[in-house]
């Protein structure tokens, strides 16, 4: 199995955690479309493109601080890399630290991320992407 598009996920997953808006859009595909469910977040929606990564990343920004994205595990099927994904970070006002865990199906072509699915459980991440049971951990 090629372990082409969990490098690159694995890259972009350190681009989201740097803070650095260049470096995530060298990481996501000018047409990417990411969704993002009620069960995750006070503001769900689909965001599309470069501007709709600025908006996300934007609402993260003004009220939370050292935001990290950790892959705890990874499943490559085809163009798509499930990731069991930890999410840290910690209140502005309050310092308060905060921890998500959650699924993602990220879907990479030609080195980019094209692509991502949020769900509340790796299990229906891994559900949705046809490994039921698991498929081979990477």
């Amino acid at each position: 199995m090629s372990q082409r598009n969990v490098e690159v996920i694995r890259r972009g997953l350190e681009a989201l955690s740097s803070g650095d808006i260049e470096r995530i859009f060298d990481f996501v595909d000018p047409h990417f479309e990411g969704h993002v469910p009620p069960e995750l977040s006070t503001e769900p929606d689909t965001y599309r493109g470069h501007e709709g990564i600025r908006r996300y990343f934007q609402s993260f920004w003004d009220d939370m601080e050292d935001i990290r994205f950790e892959a705890e595990r990874m499943w490559e099927e085809g163009d798509a890399v499930v990731v069991a994904t930890r999410m840290t970070a910690r209140g502005k006002q309050t310092a308060i630290p905060v921890e998500q865990r959650f699924g993602q199906i990220w879907t990479v072509r030609n080195g980019r991320a094209i692509a991502v699915s949020n769900y509340a459980s790796v299990e229906h991440a891994l559900e949705a992407a046809g490994l039921a049971n698991g498929g081979d951990r990477v």
